[in-house]
Formats: C-alpha cells, structure tokens, sequence
C-alpha cells in the first residue's frame, strides 16, 4: 500500500493521546501484557494492510508500535487488526459483564486459566469435581490455582520459568 493514503488518514484522527499501531507479522508479538498497556491508552490508531504491500516509511515514520499477532503470516491485517482490538476492548471498563471476568483470564496472572465447569453437575457420566460443588470458597480457590498451575505446566510450561 502506498504511504500517502495511509498518512493522511492517520492525520485526519491523530490527537496528542494517539498511538498508531501497524499490525505486522515483524512487530512484537501480542501479549496480554501490551493489550493491557494499550487498554490504557486513551485512543488507539491501528494500521493494517495486505503484509507485504505496507511501504516501510508507515513503519518507519508514522506507527508508535508495530505488532504480530503470531509467528504466521495472514492474507490481510485486518484479521489481526481485529484480534487486537478485541484483546484490548474487553480489558475496558464495562465491557465484559463483571469487572472481575478479566483479572481472572488465562494470562493474567501470568499463567493459563484452570478449567471451567457449567451445569449439569453430572453430563454423560463426567462429574463436575465435588470440591466446586461444596461451597468451601478457599478450597474451591486452592483448587483453581492448582489446575491452572497443572494446565500451564503441561501446555505452556514457558510460562512457569
């Protein structure tokens, strides 16, 4: 994509608060470390492009802070575009349905998420485990914690050093 369509469109809605944001697959990989750095931000320009038809000077020049949303290369950017906006959104104020939903999401803690169980307490012979049903909120934390430390240890054991 040429520079000059690019630009002036970024003028037309930069403010001083703006960050532009170029999805790129040779940015920064996503994290949820930086959606919560740029929910914090009070206006976020995000460029995107066909990946190999951006001119560089938008790189060099024009983005704040270039992305990837993974070590894979998409047809559009718009795709990533839109991860990235919803991973920052939903760490807005009034987003999500309860203020606590996002503190508790794989990640934010720096490990993955134990697993979640929904009603029936039985389905197919598979029990939900008795401790979730037996209203002792400190053991039902203890056991959350021990799953997610379990689930993060077998899948993304990275994330333990």
């Amino acid at each position: 994509m040429k520079p000059e369509p690019i630009f002036k469109a970024v003028d037309e809605l930069r403010s001083e608060n703006s960050v532009v944001v170029l999805m790129t697959p040779q940015g920064r990989q996503l994290t949820q470390t930086i959606a919560i750095e740029f929910s914090a931000r009070s206006h976020l320009i995000v460029v995107c492009g066909h990946y190999e038809g951006v001119d560089h000077r938008v790189a060099e020049h024009l983005a704040d802070a270039e992305i990837s949303i993974g070590d894979y290369v998409l047809t559009n950017g718009a795709i990533a575009a839109v991860v990235l906006i919803d991973a920052v959104a939903r760490l807005l104020p009034n987003v999500l349905g309860h203020e606590r939903s996002a503190a508790d999401d794989s990640f934010s803690g720096g490990i993955l998420e134990g697993p979640q169980y929904t009603r029936p307490a039985e389905f197919r012979g598979w029990k939900v485990p008795d401790v979730l049903l037996s209203g002792n909120h400190a053991e039902i934390a203890k056991w959350r914690k021990e799953q997610a430390l379990q689930r993060t240890q077998k899948n993304r054991p990275d994330l333990l050093s």
